[in-house]
């Protein structure tokens, strides 16, 4: 026998594994994707938006995607820190609740399980006069 003989019978179906390589294209497809608002949220958000800056409080917002928060950002002005943070963070749900709305300090002024709800913190109090 020779060394030669040995490697000719070789089946096709055992041929050697190609490597995949593991680019950032790879890593996007395998990743979950990004938390973002829905058509419903997004109309009570901007409806609120649209009524402040009817007012003349806010002039500017941004909105970012991320794989475990979705923010919509409000500014007075463009160059400034976000006035207000409208935030849904889907894994906090069935505990404090998605929305909230967290302040230049980061201080949370309102969560809950209900956007619209959350959203009421923006609506403007009546004052009332209590005679003593």
């Amino acid at each position: 026998m020779t060394d030669g003989a040995d490697s000719g019978s070789r089946d096709a179906s055992a041929a050697p594994l190609m490597l995949v390589p593991q680019g950032e294209a790879v890593a996007r497809r395998q990743r979950e994707p990004d938390v973002f608002f829905d058509r419903a949220e997004l109309d009570a958000i901007l409806s609120v938006y649209g009524r402040k800056v009817a007012e003349g409080e806010w002039r500017d917002y941004a909105m970012g995607a991320h794989k475990d928060v979705a923010v919509f950002a409000v500014f007075r002005r463009a160059s400034e820190m976000p006035l207000y943070r409208i935030e849904k963070r889907p894994k906090l749900a069935r505990r404090q609740g998605a929305y909230s709305v967290v302040a230049p300090t980061g201080l949370i002024l309102k969560r809950g399980h209900e956007l619209k709800q959350v959203l009421k913190i923006f609506e403007k109090r009546s004052l009332r006069l209590i005679d003593a």
